[in-house]
C-alpha cells in the first residue's frame, strides 16, 4: 500500500501539474474510440499495450474477459456495454484475451476451481469454447489446448456481444466493429482474429491496409 500512496502523491505533485490542461479538457467529458474488454489479470496493462492516453478507451475488466449473453438480468458488464455503445457511441469494441490466463486454465480444468462457486458459475460463459477444445483439440498438448481455449473464448465472447440489443443495432447500421485480440505476456505480441481465414494473425498484418491510409 505505501507504494500506491507514493504513486498518488507523485501523480498529484508532478504528473498532474505538467498535464493540467489535458486533465481540464478530460473533465468536460469523454469520447473514447473503443470499448476495451479484457481480463482482470494484474499483468495486463491496457494503456501500455495500446499506447493510449486517458479518455481514449472505455475499459471493462473481469476474470476471463467474458461477455455474458444478453438477458433481462442486469450486470455490470451488460450495463457498461449498453452505456458505451448507446451513449458514448464507441465505433469499436475489442475483446482482448491473454496467455497464461488463470480463468481459462480454470475452464479447462474444473477441478482447479472446486469450492469457488462464483468462479465456476462465471466460467460457464466459456462452456461453448471448452466444448470446441475438447472436441477439436483433444489430441493436442496441454500448452496448445490452452492457447486454443484462449482463442476460442475470445471468439465466443464476440458472439455473445452480438446478442446485446445496443450492439446488434449498431452492427446493423454499420456504425460499430468488433475485434478479437490475444495478447502474449511473454513476447508482447498481439494477434487479431481474422474472420475470413478464421485465424489469429499479428495486428500489424490484420490492420495493414488501415495503417497505410
Amino acid at each position: 500500500m505505501p507504494n500506491f500512496v507514493k504513486g498518488v502523491i507523485h501523480f498529484q505533485d508532478v504528473v498532474f501539474p505538467e498535464k493540467r490542461a489535458f486533465f481540464e479538457k478530460l473533465s468536460e467529458g469523454q469520447r473514447p474510440e473503443a470499448l476495451f474488454i479484457t481480463c482482470s489479470d494484474a499483468r495486463i496493462e491496457t494503456a501500455m499495450i495500446t499506447q493510449t492516453e486517458p479518455g481514449e478507451l472505455f475499459i471493462c475488466r473481469n476474470a476471463g474477459n467474458i461477455v455474458p449473453p444478453h438477458t433481462h438480468h442486469t450486470g455490470g458488464i451488460t450495463a457498461s456495454i449498453e452505456f458505451a455503445v448507446a451513449v458514448l457511441k464507441v465505433p469499436h469494441i475489442v475483446v482482448c484475451g491473454h496467455t497464461q490466463c488463470g480463468a481459462m486454465h480454470g475452464a479447462l480444468h474444473p477441478e482447479s476451481v472446486v469450492g469457488l462457486d462464483h468462479v465456476k458459475e462465471w466460467l460457464g460463459y466459456s462452456k461453448a469454447a471448452l466444448s470446441i477444445v475438447q472436441e477439436l483439440g483433444k489430441d493436442l498438448a496441454e500448452e496448445a489446448q490452452t492457447r486454443m481455449m484462449i482463442e476460442q473464448n475470445v471468439i465466443l465472447q464476440l458472439q455473445h456481444l452480438r446478442t446485446h440489443p445496443s450492439v446488434a443495432t449498431q452492427l446493423a447500421r454499420r456504425n460499430i466493429e468488433l475485434h478479437g485480440w490475444v495478447y502474449d505476456i511473454r513476447t508482447g505480441q498481439v494477434e487479431a482474429y481474422d474472420p475470413t481465414t478464421e485465424r489469429f494473425v499479428p495486428v500489424g498484418e490484420h490492420y495493414q491496409n488501415r495503417l497505410e491510409e
